[in-house]
């Protein structure tokens, strides 16, 4: 991807995000999520995507509460913890 189509497709994301996610999320699990980035702004847009991803997949019939949203964190992290490089030393 070249530099133009990188910042359209962010714009594009962005616009989702706009749109989606007070659809998608009730408002405490929003306030959480806003929290979450503070900390973890990688995090936070792992978890916003996975959740437009759901959205547009017709895996969500309705709003995610905060204790959805504690599952999708636990989720993505226990997918984090599996992924580990093995070091051989010979």
């Amino acid at each position: 991807m070249n530099d133009d189509q990188d910042q359209k497709y962010k714009e594009q994301l962005q616009q989702l995000k706009i749109q989606l996610l007070p659809n998608i999320l009730e408002k405490k699990a929003r306030e959480r999520l806003n929290l979450v980035r503070t900390a973890h702004p990688r995090l936070a847009e792992k978890i916003e995507l996975t959740l437009i991803q759901a959205a547009q997949a017709g895996q969500i019939q309705e709003k995610v509460d905060d204790e959805k949203r504690k599952d999708i964190l636990k989720r993505i992290q226990k997918e984090k913890q599996s992924f580990r490089i093995l070091k051989w030393d010979r």
